[in-house]
């Protein structure tokens, strides 16, 4: 059985985000590892010899009691989406969010990271700058990235952007078990820009290794990157968009501070991260 992270603060991005994780449970048959971690304020104990200890002591208390009283609330969305049957545990942990998202991810086998984010104008400041980001930065399963106004849709169409690198086909295999598990179908998107070194020969290879799979291919010439992809989201009505990270350098690559705002305004559908090694 697979085990998914939900790391969360119990904001609404973080609620929208456990709907997502929810029904990315049930396609992948899994389960749920509700995480919260706080950071303990820091003090210098010589100015509080006597109520060191209680200070800590009363921000763990009311940590736990937020714990305990929100943990029913997000049972009740499982209720209300009949998924209920979804196993959930939970980890109330002290400490920098980072260090125990990867923790975490040891301790407890995970496979997957589900995680929302909010206040991001569009995907430059989505993948730097933010819990969410530096999260994708640093840990090595795969991560879905949940935007607040990323209302869940059934996963019907999943988009797949590659650069038709050789790592990049083991993340496309992957990607087709799971869009085999939703009833899915992949739309595989190439960017082919005015500096592309891929040819013609690379990417019919590709087409032929995965004829008999539910795929289908698009080379798009433009130097419009971040606009070509957006325009493939909308027209191809993608639900949920895969992207290999290479360690962050495909994103840092891609985005340029000069973001057009028809671009930012509509960042709405849920990343999944696949980390790979360059």
């Amino acid at each position: 059985m697979k085990r998914i992270l939900f790391p969360t603060d119990f904001s609404e991005a973080a609620t929208n985000a456990f709907v997502h994780a929810l029904e990315f449970a049930k396609i992948v048959q899994g389960e749920l590892v509700l995480l919260h971690a706080f950071e303990l304020p820091v003090f210098d104990n010589q100015f509080f010899p006597e109520n060191y200890m209680i200070i800590y002591e009363s921000v763990e208390l009311s940590q736990f009691e937020m714990f305990k009283e929100e943990i029913p609330k997000l049972r009740a969305i499982a209720e209300e989406r009949n998924l209920d049957k979804i196993r959930m545990t939970h980890r109330l942990m002290d400490g920098n969010l980072l260090y125990n998202i990867n923790k975490s991810i040891k301790d407890d086998k995970i496979d997957y990271v589900v995680m929302g984010t909010e206040g991001a104008s569009g995907w430059s400041e989505f993948f730097s700058g933010t819990n969410t980001g530096n999260v994708l930065a640093d840990i090595d399963v795969p991560m879905l990235c949940v935007p607040i106004d990323a209302k869940f849709k059934k996963t019907e169409t999943i988009g797949f952007t590659t650069r038709f690198r050789a790592k990049d086909k083991k993340a496309l295999k992957n990607t087709i078990k799971l869009a085999k598990m939703a009833n899915a179908v992949v739309k595989c998107l190439y960017v082919k820009t005015s500096k592309s070194d891929v040819d013609r020969s690379t990417i019919k290879n590709w087409e032929e290794d995965f004829e008999n799979e539910p795929i289908e291919f698009f080379v798009i010439d433009s130097d419009e990157v971040k606009e070509t992809i957006l325009d493939f989201i909308l027209y191809q009505e993608i639900n949920v968009l895969t992207m290999v990270t290479y360690k962050r350098t495909f994103f840092e690559g891609l985005f340029h501070p000069s973001l057009t705002k028809k671009f930012a305004n509509n960042f709405d559908v849920p990343i999944l991260a696949i980390p790979m090694e360059d």
